[in-house]
């Protein structure tokens, strides 16, 4: 199974960095999002996909003897959707904004409102 979502999240990021270098601005923001659900999944596979009870040690007890789920994955993860959708929904903003003052969303037009000229 850990080979499989290997090779899913090869896809993932290679789409992502294939999306992310495109011209179209929308095309970026679909970058964003697949590079997030390829780190949320590496994060998840590093975690090992192990099957368990939740990790509490019960009254009496000094140790866990049993496969116990590992919590820490599934936070790290929490924190990356929290942070990716706010990142998204600051980078659709920014991108509205731009498009309202140039008109275009093609990158390679967006340096003609550069005052550098």
């Amino acid at each position: 199974m850990e080979v499989l979502l290997a090779f899913v999240i090869g896809g993932l990021f290679a789409g992502a960095i294939y999306m992310i270098l495109r011209r179209c601005v929308v095309k970026l923001i679909i970058g964003l999002a697949l590079l997030s659900h390829a780190s949320n999944l590496l994060i998840f596979t590093i975690g090992r996909l192990l099957r368990g009870k939740a990790p509490i040690i019960e009254e009496g007890a000094r140790q866990i003897n049993e496969t116990v789920a590992d919590p820490l994955p599934q936070a790290l993860i929490l924190t990356a959707i929290v942070i990716s959708f706010g990142l998204t929904a600051f980078v659709i903003v920014l991108i509205e904004q731009v498009y309202q003052v140039v008109g275009v969303d093609d990158v390679d037009k967006l340096k003609v409102t550069d005052s550098s000229n």
